[in-house]
Parts: structure tokens; sequence; C-alpha cells
């Protein structure tokens, strides 16, 4: 496993396990199995409704809980400050463990400034180890920087992909020293990721999948990414990806995809903002 370390300190592993649509029925099995093929990194959400589950797979697996990084996220109805700290304890209590890894606002709408004081308060008391936000595009990123906060952001997870591949976000977050994690490293297979030439015909190169080229080339630009599958012999695949290294020309190759556009939304059009609302509403 290769690691980041944050702009606290913190050791995070650069390869995580994701809980995005796995159901409640399946999560705990799923986890399980994640921890047994060597993940260490698990990520999951409170507008994922399955944090209990994994808490359950986090007391019954072998691994110790010092070795485990969890992370959770805090949805838009419980920002502002007494709202969201309450919900972390909750999301706490539900994964059955003491502390929080890393906790992050799920999206850059509605009081996240109080949320966000809530967070650092919950960080200077060492209830959580990592705080940071999610889908948070450059303008919001600085603004939380520069105007609403007391600690700078450890990490900001958002769409990274190949088609788009965030480069002048990232470079944003490098300027304050804030760390880039990929969620959907795969655009969930989108615009043919997983047929698309210049991938298949690099992973012959190397005699890797598609899937496990697109990992590589995350680790080489050190973006944290989150690998999701509900079958073992995927979750295998998507970790064996540390016994090789794509050449500089390979990367290149790859970079020349982006498009520089969303595989899913735009965070910035209004009925995407009304549309997160009655998702929510509806999966309740």
């Amino acid at each position: 496993m290769e690691y980041v370390t944050l702009n606290n300190g913190v050791k995070m592993p650069k390869l995580g396990f994701g809980v995005y649509q796995v159901s409640k029925a399946e999560c705990k099995r799923v986890v399980l199995d994640a921890i047994e093929v060597g993940y260490r990194s698990i990520d999951t959400a409170q507008a994922y409704f399955n944090e209990e589950e994994v808490g359950e797979a986090i007391l019954e697996c072998s691994v110790p809980r010092e070795e485990l990084f969890i992370t959770t996220k805090v949805w838009i109805d419980n920002y502002g400050y007494e709202k969201c700290k309450k919900s972390v304890f909750e999301s706490i209590k539900k994964l059955k463990i003491d502390y929080l890894d890393l906790i992050l606002l799920h999206q850059p709408f509605a009081d996240y400034y109080g949320a966000y004081k809530a967070l650092e308060e919950l960080y200077g008391e060492g209830i959580v180890k990592a705080i940071g936000v999610s889908n948070f595009y450059p303008d919001r990123l600085s603004d939380i920087c520069l105007f609403g906060r007391k600690v700078i952001p450890q990490i900001n997870q958002v769409e990274t992909n190949p088609l788009n591949a965030q480069v002048k976000a990232q470079e944003n977050m490098k300027k304050y020293k804030v760390q880039i994690e990929a969620w959907a490293p795969f655009g969930e297979g989108r615009n043919n990721m997983f047929s698309n030439q210049i991938l298949k015909e690099i992973g012959d190169k190397y005699n890797k999948s598609v899937a496990q080229i697109i990992l590589r080339w995350l680790m080489q630009r050190n973006v944290v990414a989150l690998a999701k599958s509900v079958h073992k012999e995927r979750m295998k695949e998507n970790f064996d990806i540390f016994d090789f290294t794509l050449s500089d020309k390979d990367m290149e190759k790859i970079n020349g995809l982006d498009t520089n556009n969303s595989l899913f939304f735009s965070h910035y059009d209004p009925k995407m903002v009304e549309w997160f609302d009655e998702m929510i509403e509806r999966r309740r």
C-alpha cells in the first residue's frame, strides 16, 4: 500500500474502498471482503444509509481499529453548527467506533460555514483525526480555506477520472495543501471508459486491466482513490496496482483523455441542487 501524509501529519492509504450504492443487505459482507483483501481505508456517508452495516464489519473483522482508516460524510440537512455536531456523534455510534479518521462535508450547499465550525471543534477535541470537504469546486474550496476556517481542510473529495482529470482543481488544492481524493475513478463506466482504446492498449502493455491502469494513473498523480465493487475478485484486481509503474509517455496519453467536464452533473446547476434534496427524501 502507498500512503499520503495529510497537511496535519496524519497518514492515509492512497487506495480506499467506497460503499456508495452498496445496499444495507450486502454492505457488511462487502466491507469484510474488502478488509480481507487488504483495504484499510473504508469510505461511507450519512447519505449512503449503510453506516451501521459498515460498523458491524469493523466490529467483526480481525484487523485492529488503529490499522483502519474510517471516513464518513455529513449530509446537507445536517449542516449548521448544532445539527452537524450532533450528526457526527450519531455517525460514530452507528459505526461502532470511538473516533473518526476523517469526516467530510458532503456537498457545497446550505450552511457549510456552521457545519465546518463544528468539524473544527470535533477535530480540536480529538474525536475526528482529520476533516475536509467533498465536491467543493475551486471557488468554494478557496472560500472555506480563506474565510471560513481555523483549520485548513485536509481532504477535498471530488469526481476524478481520466475523462475529468481535475488538473486545475488539484493545482488549487495544492496551493492550500489540501489533498485531492477521487470518487468515481472509473466514471461508473460511463462514456465507454472500460473499452477506451488508449486505456486498453496501455493495459495490454503492462498486462493489467483498464481499471488497474486508471488506479495506477491516479496513484502516480498523488490522488487518493476510492475503488468500489461488490465482487471479491474485482476487489483483488483493483488492489493489485502496486507492482508496476506507468511510464511518463503513458501518463501523458491518459492525461490527453481529459475533457474537463463531469460525467455526472454540475454543482453549479440549480436543478441539481433540487435533485440532491429530492433524492435523499426518496431514500429515507
